[in-house]
């Protein structure tokens, strides 16, 4: 699997208040869908602070603070969309490796 970095514009807020930074993405070459995964780093560059209770992201902006939300049923819904996708690679890769490594059955014609 092939890892890579990318520096990507990324900005929060609407056209009266955001904020902009170039950050770094690692990306993996997966055959599927990408997720960014915004960690400590990115919460230093932008001075955020998450609250995972709320599943909101608060920064401060030119005009005051920015806040990034989401709801539980969006984050449900994703959770599940990505445990489905997880385990569809996953049978596809063990069924692959089973295939290659199973012998091929010979008929018993003595009994």
């Amino acid at each position: 699997m092939k890892i890579l970095c990318r520096h990507l514009p990324i900005t929060f807020g609407n056209r009266a208040n955001f904020c902009s930074e170039v950050l770094t993405f690692k990306v993996v070459d997966f055959p599927r869908s990408y997720h960014a995964i915004l960690g400590w780093p990115c919460y230093a560059k932008f001075m955020a602070i998450p609250n995972y209770t709320y599943l909101k992201l608060k920064m401060l902006g030119p005009n005051g603070v920015i806040t990034i939300g989401s709801t539980f049923l969006h984050a449900y819904r994703c959770d599940h969309e990505h445990y489905e996708l997880a385990t569809a690679v996953i049978n596809s890769t063990e069924l692959s490796e089973l295939s290659n490594s199973a012998t091929p059955a010979i008929p018993d014609r003595n009994g």
